[in-house]
């Protein structure tokens, strides 16, 4: 046990200690690189804007990758915020609208096509994509790679020039890199172009500092346990609340229907499992939608209180602190459909994909393997699994239709093993036995 782990230790004194550490080794160490792995909710995004600032107060411009234009521009907006008087370029495409303009509202942002129009600012940040374009004579001293387990090797081997040292800083737990073609020829080697750059960089360079941030601050006390065992089994963490911290309350009475049921379970326990009767569905399961949908309408109707340690003051549940998670986009777009039927508007509906790394006070999931016939590796991906259960702030309702752990057992996980390739731990299938467990704790059968 390390002096971050120990239980004496506050969650706040731990994040702190980590964060200096990587502070101190990206700025003084004598590594080219630094890898930081992030649990959900930890603070990422604060790191990184922390050692963008702290590297320019140096007098070492830097370059920041991302991974998408809203993270650049998330970014660019936080690191204005953060340091309005910091001169910081927002690198971006030709294309008409290519970046948010909120941020025209900072006096220190400039904005380019062209990275000779931004030079000799303290801050660059791009797209991985867009620095793939840009030639440079000198190599920038530095740079931060957001989100860097999602960005594939190949798509770091195309920018690594533009760089001598980096910070790499993103959640191992999460969604792979996406790839439009099958790369198992490539599986096990160190230059695999569908691995994720952090993968490939510690094959070539295992002894690189490698941290870790140890506390969310999103997950409840309820959650942390769960899902750091889940799915960080080697990278363990703690939520930064303690139990009680966090409550949320329903103002209005419940009828004593299922959803009722469910939706006191899961303010009261940050968990909650509404069961359907098992049966094979189509993907875009009507009834399911309908249960996610009326959950979703008997959550607003019923008017949430949150208290958090934010505040002393309750805070109403509006829809923006609510969304719906599914794996489809279909399905994403039938709840959508569903919800407008009924008046709800608001309520961020989308797959885990693109729900990745934003947050809410609520979550209601569609399970990925609810109504099916099989157990694909799509659907038992880990890190898809892990983003649906991990958005949320204070709970979580899952809508499952029942037979998944016999599903799962028809269904062990049999991916073929290929020599060097670092299997994930632990896999899909160990994974949804786990939640599912957790979740038994806490169902409510609708017949």
């Amino acid at each position: 046990m390390t002096a971050l782990d120990s239980p004496a230790a506050s969650p706040a004194q731990a994040a702190a200690d980590a964060t200096a550490a990587i502070l101190r080794d990206t700025l003084d160490g004598a590594h080219r690189g630094v890898v930081v792995d992030s649990p959900p909710g930890a603070g990422k995004s604060t790191l990184v804007v922390r050692a963008a600032r702290e590297l320019a107060a140096a007098g070492h411009p830097l370059m920041v990758v991302a991974q998408t234009n809203a993270q650049v521009d998330d970014l660019v907006d936080r690191l204005a915020t953060a340091d309005p008087e910091l001169p910081v370029g927002r690198l971006h495409s030709s294309d008409p609208a290519p970046y948010d303009p909120a941020l025209d509202r900072h006096p220190a942002v400039r904005t380019s096509a062209k990275a000779g129009e931004l030079a000799g600012l303290d801050v660059v940040v791009s797209t991985a994509a867009k620095w793939a374009w840009v030639k440079s004579a000198e190599p920038w001293r530095y740079a931060i790679v957001d989100e860097a387990y999602q960005m594939r090797s190949d798509a770091l081997l195309a920018v690594a020039g533009l760089f001598e040292r980096a910070l790499f800083v993103g959640d191992p737990g999460q969604l792979d890199p996406f790839s439009q073609v099958a790369a198992d020829q490539w599986a096990g080697l160190s230059y695999d172009p569908s691995a994720s750059a952090v993968s490939s960089l510690l094959a070539h360079n295992p002894r690189l500092p490698q941290h870790r941030l140890p506390v969310s601050w999103r997950l409840p006390a309820s959650a942390a346990p769960l899902v750091s065992d889940a799915f960080y089994p080697y990278t363990p963490f703690r939520s930064g609340t303690g139990p009680g911290a966090r409550t949320l309350a329903l103002e209005r009475a419940g009828d004593g229907s299922p959803v009722d049921r469910v939706l006191e379970e899961a303010a009261g326990s940050g968990w909650g499992l509404l069961e359907l009767p098992a049966r094979r569905t189509p993907r875009t399961d009507p009834e399911a939608v309908a249960a996610v949908a009326g959950v979703v309408e008997r959550l607003l109707e019923r008017g949430g209180l949150a208290v958090s340690e934010r505040g002393p003051e309750p805070v109403p549940l509006t829809a923006d602190r609510v969304a719906v998670g599914t794996a489809h986009r279909d399905q994403a777009a039938a709840v959508r459909a569903r919800l407008a039927a009924l008046g709800v508007a608001g309520v961020a509906v989308d797959t885990a994909n693109r729900l990745q790394g934003r947050e809410f006070d609520v979550t209601v999931v569609l399970h990925p393997l609810s109504g099916r016939p099989d157990a694909t590796r799509f659907h038992l991906e880990t890190g898809r699994l892990c983003v649906l259960a991990s958005r949320h702030r204070h709970a979580c309702v899952v809508v499952c239709r029942a037979g998944v752990a016999a599903l799962l057992d028809d269904h062990p996980s049999a991916e073929p093993v290929r020599l060097g390739a670092a299997e994930r731990a632990p896999d899909g299938w160990e994974a949804h036995q786990a939640v599912l467990a957790h979740l038994a704790e806490h169902t409510v059968q609708l017949s």
